[in-house]
């Protein structure tokens, strides 16, 4: 009889590298989240042993929160606008520093069905990571098949991200 495992083949396989690596390297890791919603935590959180490398991450779905708790400022907000590797970069060192990790990672974009503006449309999305004092960022378009395959794939890019900077 087929097990879980089997029937998911490879799924969780990214994230269990992932809580390996940071184990092993003996951090922490804190994610800043705005169109995610809690999707990159909660798929760490699947792993066994991810108490061991995760302490706390933040939902900041509001610009206001984004400021208040991760430090994000409202100037590279207004010039660079919320989805801009400028401001994931915040979010994620403000979300390593806040809480003393080692790794922190920012996710901000446009999930759609609406939102996008011209050189931003609907499935932009932007990576922060900091990682022990380096910061790094990218951006990916996803395109505009559906909210929920923008916020997957981008939980999916966090994951291989992490396993090749770590």
């Amino acid at each position: 009889m087929d097990t879980i495992e089997d029937i998911r083949g490879s799924a969780g396989t990214l994230e269990r590298r992932v809580v390996d690596r940071l184990i092993e390297k003996k951090y922490h890791i804190s994610f800043a989240e705005s169109c995610t919603a809690g999707m990159a935590a909660a798929r760490l959180v699947n792993v066994p042993d991810a108490s061991k490398v995760l302490d706390v991450s933040f939902i900041t779905y509001a610009n206001e929160a984004k400021m208040k708790y991760l430090g994000v400022s409202q100037e590279s907000i207004e010039r660079y606008g919320v989805v801009s590797e400028e401001v994931a970069k915040q979010m994620a060192k403000g979300a390593a520093s806040s809480m003393g990790a080692s790794v922190g990672v920012g996710i901000s974009g446009i999930a759609g069905p609406s939102g996008g503006v011209p050189g931003k449309p609907v499935g932009t999305v932007c990576f922060g990571f900091y990682i022990n004092g380096n910061v790094y960022s990218f951006t990916e378009y996803f395109g505009n098949p559906g909210r929920n395959y923008v916020r997957d794939e981008s939980v999916t890019f966090v994951y291989e991200k992490l396993i090749e900077l770590l």
